[in-house]
């Protein structure tokens, strides 16, 4: 059986507020209602995307975050854009991006590893770390900002999961299927 699943960080309650209150901002430049504004409850940062995967990969997957992730750091995450970001032919989302950040990149790249360990074959496209505020038909009449509002939140980082994806009425459903701890900061 294969599942859609993918690789996040979580995020604190206090930061999903602040998305929540950024997002609702955001709705002045859906003059066409064309997007699917993401329920705050669903927010994670997308770390690394899997798409459709094994079922029996899962064990794997998991045997293979908790060795290679046991003596990663958490860390600090700063957001600092929302933009429209084309993510496919197809698919076009509103999120929010975080600055240039080594040790972030360096966990994208172990998770890609993993994956690729566990079988799950991986192509790397012109992903970016995010946090989706809404979805959108790729082909759309959204209003993209000249300035987009300013975003300058910073987030602990302090867990790993993997997240299944299933499509609901009103928008996707993510299952955890597991969540890795990092190593506390202090």
């Amino acid at each position: 059986m294969k599942i859609r699943a993918f690789f996040a960080l979580t995020l604190p309650q206090s930061v999903v507020r602040w998305l929540a209150d950024h997002a609702d901002s955001l709705c002045a430049y859906d003059r066409q209602m064309e997007v699917s504004w993401v329920d705050s409850e669903q927010y994670h940062l997308t770390l690394c995307f899997l798409g459709e995967i094994e079922l029996e990969q899962v064990d794997r997957l998991e045997q293979l975050s908790r060795e290679h992730l046991k003596e990663v750091l958490s860390l600090q995450v700063h957001l600092n854009a929302a933009e429209y970001y084309r993510v496919s032919k197809r698919l076009a989302l509103v999120a929010a991006l975080t600055s240039e950040c080594s040790a972030l990149m360096a966990l994208h790249d172990t998770m890609i590893n993993i994956a690729r360990e566990a079988g799950v074959e991986y192509e790397e496209r012109d992903f970016k770390p995010h946090i989706t505020l809404g979805r959108l038909d790729a082909k759309n009449h959204f209003s993209q900002p000249e300035t987009w509002p300013e975003l300058d939140l910073y987030s602990l980082a302090d867990s790993v999961v993997l997240l299944q994806s299933r499509p609901g009425e009103r928008g996707s459903i993510y299952t955890p299927l597991f969540e890795i701890p990092l190593q506390d900061l202090s």
